[in-house]
């Protein structure tokens, strides 16, 4: 009624592969690589606002992460500064849970400081009619 189960030969398209031949990656280098990504991302909005100092800070921890120093960025995309100061606070929220999920107090503190920084940016008189 049922054929049994077969033993995987050697050679066959259904054997399973090497794990060892892979490279993995352990969860905290995974979520280094996440937290330096989302850094950069902030690192290229805070650059484009003019914002240098804050870029600086930004900067040495994506150094920290990544073992090298990061592309700053050089264009601007013509975002007006709300949304700029926006996608600036979501992505410092990202970088925020993490860097709380990895427990990396440095970047936590300067993702939270970035997130109040933006939104007080925000709820200036002056970019609140640029929404």
């Amino acid at each position: 009624m049922y054929e049994p189960i077969r033993t995987q030969r050697r050679g066959s398209v259904h054997a399973m592969a090497d794990d060892a031949q892979y490279p993995h990656r352990t969860r905290e280098e995974e979520l280094d690589i996440q937290l330096a990504g989302h850094l950069s991302a902030l690192l290229a909005v805070t650059d484009e606002l003019g914002l240098d100092a804050a870029a600086d800070s930004i900067a040495a921890q994506v150094t920290r992460l990544r073992g090298a120093p990061p592309v700053r960025h050089a264009g601007l995309s013509g975002a007006d500064p709300a949304s700029l100061h926006r996608r600036a606070l979501d992505l410092a929220g990202r970088a925020l849970v993490v860097a709380a999920s990895r427990a990396d107090t440095a970047a936590a503190i300067l993702s939270a400081q970035r997130m109040d920084a933006h939104t007080a940016a925000l709820a200036e008189p002056r970019l609140v009619g640029a929404h």
